[in-house]
């Protein structure tokens, strides 16, 4: 998996699986220790890490989460 976030908030995922998609990620951004990623600098800090995306405020989600979220497109 690699993930790139863009000024949106959203995030460009591509799946080990060849898949590709965009996780929106401003629905959450009002709850709980997601409120920490409305600092775009924060939001830029994400990472791939043990298959999940997480950030370095220790904020973390599920694969599945973001595998189901996605809106997914075919690999280019």
């Amino acid at each position: 998996m690699n993930v790139t976030p863009s000024d949106d908030y959203t995030l460009q995922v591509a799946f080990d699986n060849g898949e590709r998609g965009t996780l929106d990620m401003k629905p959450y951004l009002d709850f709980g220790v997601f409120q920490r990623l409305k600092d775009r600098n924060a939001f830029k800090r994400v990472r791939v890490s043990f298959d999940t995306v997480e950030w370095d405020s220790g904020i973390d989600l599920d694969p599945e989460f973001v595998y189901e979220k996605c809106r997914r497109g075919s690999a280019q």
